[in-house]
């Protein structure tokens, strides 16, 4: 039995935009949302663009207060606690490298400052040790420390980026969309290099992306978000070959195939409708508009995400129709 390193209890993320007629409206970026990473795996969280993962992983590392729910880290409730002491544990990638460095500092300066304010480094001569050596990590070199964030190409900023996060030496890392910015020659050249480096340094992720390819290959374990919500959770082989949503099909159907004649046989599931907006979800479920098997019951009723087989969670009313 593999050991919890996070577990998300109901977690829910409101955002405040405003009243109107005397009442307050809300986008409900995350609502209801729970699984668990055990350590030194790596979960995937995929969905498209607004569905909320990269707010599930900045709440997860209370970068924003929760709105509602439980946030356990090995072990321990940090819902509500003074989160200095884990900042050291949970670190994070994020998405543009382009925005995330500061450009009036050097790469050491950039790599450093974490272990400044944590004072991890004794001495001019270690911290200096300690850059460097998190910066062969990454695959640049001592001669990159002096140099700032506009010298760099942008595969190379993210490298510095993760050079950064992993400074502290974190058990936990979010990668937020860390290869969606960059060239997809580089892509792979990153993914392979956040594998090693799991390897090597004992580390867990939760990877968040919308490119199912990439996570099929990264992760251990796959969730599918739609609309704030979680509507499937399994082993990445069982989501991919046996997906139950119809959500999940229609994601897996859009992914390239290379070969010409397997290309031409597989089915494309297109969806109809555009994405509900979250400040004003649809009722029951939240798919419903623009799934091809809806009833009224999904109308009126919000499906519950369940374990359907071993490990394999998902949230719909119909999944014997479906498959």
């Amino acid at each position: 039995m593999s050991e919890k390193l996070i577990e998300v209890e109901h977690l829910k993320q409101y955002f405040d935009v405003g009243s109107s007629m005397f009442k307050k409206k809300y986008v409900k970026a995350v609502d209801d949302v729970s699984f668990f990473i055990n350590k030194g795996e790596t979960l995937g969280l995929v969905g498209e663009s607004g569905c909320g993962k990269t707010t599930t992983g900045r709440t997860l590392l209370r970068l924003y207060k929760p709105t509602g729910g439980k946030i356990i880290y090995d072990g321990k409730d940090i819902t509500n606690v003074d989160m200095l002491p884990y900042r050291r544990k949970m670190q994070i990638v994020f998405q543009d490298p382009y925005a995330s460095l500061d450009p009036r500092m050097t790469v050491a300066d950039i790599v450093g400052e974490p272990l400044d304010i944590h004072k991890l480094a004794a001495t001019k001569k270690e911290r200096e040790e300690i850059i460097i050596e998190m910066l062969r990590r990454v695959g640049l070199n001592s001669e990159h420390a002096n140099r700032y964030p506009h010298e760099f190409s942008g595969g190379q900023r993210q490298r510095i980026g993760i050079a950064r996060a992993l400074a502290v030496r974190p058990e936990f890392i979010v990668c937020d969309e860390p290869v969606s910015a960059l060239d997809v020659s580089i892509q792979a050249q990153v993914v392979n290099m956040f594998e090693d480096l799991q390897e090597s340094m004992g580390l867990t992720y939760l990877f968040i992306a919308h490119d199912l390819s990439i996570v099929k290959h990264i992760s251990n374990r796959i969730g599918v978000m739609y609309l704030g919500k979680l509507v499937e959770l399994a082993d990445s082989n069982e989501v991919i070959f046996h997906s139950l949503h119809p959500y999940t099909k229609s994601l897996i159907s859009a992914i390239p195939i290379a070969d010409p004649k397997t290309s031409r046989a597989s089915k494309r599931i297109v969806l109809q409708g555009d994405v509900p907006s979250p400040l004003n979800p649809p009722s029951g479920c939240r798919f419903r508009t623009r799934c091809p098997y809806a009833t009224e019951l999904c109308a009126q009723q919000e499906p519950e995400f369940r374990e359907v087989s071993s490990g394999h969670y998902a949230a719909c009313h119909h999944l014997d129709k479906i498959n």
